[in-house]
């Protein structure tokens, strides 16, 4: 007999409740994303290990396809502002180990320098979406969310991304 039997009702699932009295449902979601985050995570880089590139950290497999995106060259700074991402210089090391595993390749162009992926990045891009095809894309559908509610969903968690990042430009001036 789970607890709803026995006549107690499941308050929301948070890891720190703590945190605020007012607002539970906002630590359920901050709990949320903390969990999908890094589900997330462990799935890019669990697919990436089964196109053949174990030694790709989340950020390195982010950062190939944010690359060949479109399939044009971009600067870190694009990168970056895509990928909503403020410590560039991560972005930048992991420039490098995509450059050094011929992923990636770099051209200067006056002070810039674009980045673009090689043939054989694109065909580790091109293995990683047929295996997220089979693997993901399957069992999502299982959960009956259609294409419009992913769509909203996924403007949501942009919408929310903004509020969060301007919340910590206002502790940041605290």
């Amino acid at each position: 007999m789970n607890r709803e039997q026995k006549g107690h009702t499941l308050g929301p699932i948070v890891s720190s409740e703590h945190l605020s009295h007012k607002a539970k449902e906002l630590s359920e979601f901050e709990f949320g994303l903390i969990i999908s985050g890094h589900a997330f995570n462990r799935w890019i880089v669990r697919c990436m290990t089964a196109v053949g590139y174990s030694e790709l950290g989340a950020l390195d497999v982010l950062v190939v396809h944010s690359v060949n995106h479109r399939k044009r060259p971009k600067k870190l700074s694009d990168i970056c502002l895509v990928l909503n991402i403020e410590d560039s210089h991560t972005v930048s090391y992991a420039l490098k180990k995509l450059v050094r595993l011929k992923l990636v390749s770099s051209q200067k162009q006056g002070k810039e320098t674009f980045f673009q992926t090689t043939e054989e990045g694109q065909k580790a891009c091109k293995a990683y979406a047929e295996i997220r095809e089979a693997c993901l894309v399957e069992s999502l559908s299982t959960l009956g969310i259609s294409q419009e509610e992913m769509h909203h969903l996924a403007g949501a968690l942009r919408a929310i991304s903004g509020i969060y990042d301007q919340a910590s430009r206002s502790a940041a001036a605290l």
